[in-house]
């Protein structure tokens, strides 16, 4: 199973965002989520993407050959109408992760999250966990 993961807006600053991000650079958490796929199911193979672009996000979307997306949009999430249109095209599972708890932020409204199957928030990077597991269930 290949399963494409995006990322958006401040995501590849992540261990400048503090504590409530896990104080943890984005490399670390790709790391991460790769050692989380591998204990899940050795076969998945994941393929990570990030970008402060709105454009580009979309363009991975459009263009994506995965069996599943996992999207953290980071702020995208709560405006993006065309991040969620492009969401809306996809032909496979796709779960949103956010780190934080989104209510607890008061970004109470993902649109993009509406686009997906599932959103998965608050976890921290367990949340990419959950989102694998879940995807490798429903495969």
């Amino acid at each position: 199973m290949r399963i494409k993961i995006i990322s958006g807006a401040n995501l590849n600053i992540l261990e400048r965002r503090g504590a409530a991000y896990g104080n943890i650079s984005y490399e670390e958490l790709t790391n991460r989520v790769r050692a989380f796929a591998k204990d899940i199911n050795k076969d998945i193979v994941l393929d990570f993407f990030v970008s402060n672009f709105e454009g580009e996000i979309i363009e991975q979307i459009q263009n994506n050959d995965a069996d599943a997306v996992i999207i953290n949009a980071g702020a995208f999430s709560h405006y993006s109408l065309a991040i969620a249109d492009a969401l809306k095209t996809l032909s496979v599972p796709c779960i949103e992760v956010h780190l934080t708890n989104i209510h607890a932020t008061g970004r109470h409204t993902s649109v993009t999250g509406a686009a997906c199957n599932a959103v998965i928030c608050g976890f921290g990077i367990d949340g990419y966990r959950l989102a694998i597991a879940e995807l490798n269930f429903i495969k």
